[in-house]
């Protein structure tokens, strides 16, 4: 919390002019005063020198002059159908003529001069004034230009038409959908190298459609991770967002892999991972990646037929400067550390004198980054091709973390778009009472906007090309982030605002043009018209039973018949426990041994049972759940025995909601009691490394899961469910 001294005016105007928050309401309801230190910290890494009176009436003055000097916005967004002004800077009584140049290449006039009655401005020596612009209603879709000519001067800007609404996909209809929410390298198959891969989610997607009529497969963000070891576990901390983990391939399904003449070693390298990890009780992605590598080095060297080398070269135009830069970060990567600012001064920089040379020299190596992505590219449209031949109306629903890695490839190749010297994260909640700092460098918005953000459009199109929905992390992030000054505590941090017009709207847009969902994780702290307004747009929210509390009523579970529509429902999540853990208790014994716990354990199990009591009287309410002969006095249940009983119920709650999409989380669906993310560690847990393991803790291969009684009949009951109140 900052203190309380009074901030300078000129401080606070400099703040709010670049979207900086110098108060802001925290969980509790209370006002905060942001520090003079972290409203300067903020101020300098979007480039503004703010420590004394003098730096902020200059920065002020230049921020003015600047205003002024700019012929037009870098950035004009606009909704189909709406009305939208945007002004223009001219010589003061010259005229001024626009058009727009759109997309398709054709030429459009149509832009109307309204009235704008602001003074002009000198602009050393020169009268600048100010014309206001209406565009045409019925512009198509699309990223276009607007164009000015005012005398011998031309000059133009980037205009961004967005639908107004996006809603669900039109081969979905009016009906309701249920899919499996899934960490796919926790989901092994006989076949895959040690974690689940994508062949694993093609055959995951086919059966969940073909046997139980599920629409969708939800799964972690696939983003790629640095291809050095140790390998880092978090799918939420990635190398880069744009491009994906080459650890996801299946090496058998490489077409190159049938004419390889050492199929024998790969084999055998296959063979060897197997026994090397098959006994132990967490994922190990070294020792999978080591072997993979191994095998798709091999495979990069076959000869390629005539049409898979157009295939190769379409895909790497298609990419292009992103791809090359990756593939290049990789390689600089493998041999100077995965770290790019220790790193000679020469190659800290993609436009850097030495990265060119390097390129040049290991040219080879590189192509093999480049050509894993292709790969990449080839399985993921297969998977998607898969799941919707069965039968699934959506496919594969990618997930899109908030950031990336301080030290990773998009940091390296995009920062020139990216804010140095803070840190984005959560101020403290009723969770986390010290805040949370994520380690990821955060957009800038004004650079953005300045490339007609052309890095995040880039970003959603990757995301969406072989997909029919996406999950968006922390979506409150296209609104507002939680901007931390490097060094300091979260607690020392400030909200910093985005243009959630531009970025929202690129998302509906982009999605609109992939016939995909988008469904918005908006738990936690949200200001209130937020919700409204993704509704507004069309893109969905996210309810989790757990925190589903009538919070104007009771405080109990939140009535069926209450939860959002427009949303997309499940039990739980990666952050909370299995439910057969929580019904268990194992989430507050397992925060008691690691430390966790801010009050005495026996006080936390005595509120974790009242949970649940709630739950389960409203689950026996409605008739979905019977007291069993061994029921707890406390919350009426056996959690040992009756748990498959009770996490049915649950889930058919979850039908009883008029929510558009439901989830069912596949650790629920076998029985599993294991957290996949303990948040508060590290180390001391082994996020994100956990198998996927029965009630009995025994690992269940995906081969099982596809007889096993006890997953057919969750999703069977789901699958009634949807269809009971789709008809």
């Amino acid at each position: 919390m900052g203190d309380m001294t009074e901030l300078a005016p000129s401080l606070v105007d400099l703040a709010r002019r670049s979207g900086i928050a110098t108060e802001y309401r925290d969980w509790s309801g209370q006002e905060v005063l942001v520090s003079e230190a972290t409203l300067v910290a903020v101020l300098a890494a979007l480039g503004v020198p703010a420590r004394t009176e003098q730096e902020r009436n200059t920065a002020l003055a230049a921020h003015l002059r600047a205003y002024w000097a700019r012929s037009l916005p870098s950035t004009i967004v606009a909704r189909a159908g709406a009305q939208t002004r945007f002004w223009a800077h001219v010589t003061h009584g010259a005229e001024a003529d626009v058009w727009l140049h759109l997309e398709d290449g054709t030429l459009r006039g149509g832009v109307v001069q309204t009235d704008n009655f602001t003074p002009p401005f000198d602009l050393d020596g020169r009268w600048i004034g100010e014309a206001s612009f209406m565009l045409p209603t019925d512009l198509p879709l699309g990223y276009h230009r607007v164009h000015l000519r005012s005398g011998d001067h031309e000059t133009s800007a980037a205009l961004i038409v967005t639908p107004g609404w996006l809603g669900l996909p039109e081969k979905l209809g009016s009906r309701r959908a249920w899919g499996l929410a899934t960490q796919l390298y926790s989901v092994r198959s006989q076949q895959s190298w040690g974690v689940g891969d994508l062949t694993d989610l093609a055959d995951l997607a086919l059966w969940s459609a073909y046997q139980h009529g599920a629409d969708y497969v939800l799964v972690n963000p696939l983003h790629a991770a640095a291809p050095t070891t140790p390998m880092e576990p978090s799918p939420y901390l990635p190398t880069s967002r744009r491009f994906v983990n080459p650890l996801y391939l299946r090496v058998q399904a490489i077409p190159e892999f049938v004419d390889l003449p050492k199929r024998g070693r790969v084999r055998q390298l296959h063979a060897d991972l197997q026994r090397q990890t098959d006994q132990l009780d967490i994922i190990d992605r070294d020792s999978a990646w080591v072997a993979k590598r191994a095998a798709l080095k091999l495979i990069h060297r076959v000869p390629r037929a005539a049409g898979r080398d157009l295939a190769y070269a379409a895909f790497r135009a298609r990419e292009g400067r992103a791809l090359d830069d990756f593939a290049t970060w990789c390689v600089l990567a493998e041999k100077y550390g995965g770290d790019w600012h220790r790193w000679p001064k020469s190659l800290r920089h993609p436009d850097a004198p030495g990265v060119a040379d390097f390129a040049e020299k290991h040219e080879d190596a590189i192509d093999f980054h480049r050509w894993l992505q292709w790969q990449l590219d080839e399985q993921l449209a297969a998977a998607q091709t898969r799941a919707t031949q069965a039968g699934m109306s959506l496919g594969v629903m990618h997930d899109l973390a908030v950031g990336v890695h301080p030290n990773g490839a998009d940091a390296w190749a995009l920062q020139d778009v990216l804010a140095l010297g803070v840190t984005a994260g959560a101020p403290p909640d009723e969770f986390n009472q010290l805040g949370q700092d994520w380690s990821q460098p955060p957009w800038r918005p004004d650079r953005l906007e300045e490339h007609g953000y052309r890095p995040f459009r880039a970003l959603i199109r990757a995301i969406l090309r072989h997909a029919g929905g996406v999950r968006i992390d922390h979506i409150i992030g296209l609104f507002r982030l939680w901007w931390i000054p490097e060094g300091e505590p979260p607690t020392q941090g400030t909200y910093v605002r985005y243009d959630h017009e531009a970025m929202v709207g690129i998302v509906a847009l982009e999605a609109h043009r992939a016939g995909a969902v988008v469904v918005g994780e908006d738990l936690g702290t949200v200001e209130p018209w937020v919700r409204d307004y993704l509704l507004l747009r069309g893109l969905l929210g996210t309810s989790i039973l757990w925190f589903e509390l009538d919070r104007d009523g009771s405080g109990g579970p939140l009535p069926a018949e209450r939860w959002r529509e427009y949303c997309l429902s499940s039990v739980t999540t990666h952050d909370l426990p299995p439910t057969a853990g929580y019904l268990a208790g194992d989430h507050v014994r397992l925060r008691e041994a690691l430390g966790l716990l801010t009050r005495p354990a026996q006080s936390e199990l005595q509120a974790a049972q009242a949970e649940l009591a709630a739950w389960l009287a409203e689950l026996r309410r409605v008739g979905l759940l019977m007291d069993g002969p061994d029921a707890d006095r406390e919350t009426g249940v056996d959690p040992e025995n009756d748990a498959e009983q009770t996490i049915l119920a649950l889930y058919r709650y979850l039908g009883r909601t008029p929510s558009r999409l439901l989830a069912v989380a596949l650790p629920d669906a076998v029985g599993d009691r294991r957290i996949q993310n303990q948040p508060g560690t590290t180390d001391e847990y082994p996020n994100w490394r956990v198998p996927l393991t029965g009630p009995d803790g025994r690992r269940v291969l995906l081969e099982d899961i596809f007889t096993d009684r006890r997953v057919a009949s969750l999703l069977d009951a789901v699958h009634a469910q949807t269809a009971r109140a789709t008809s």
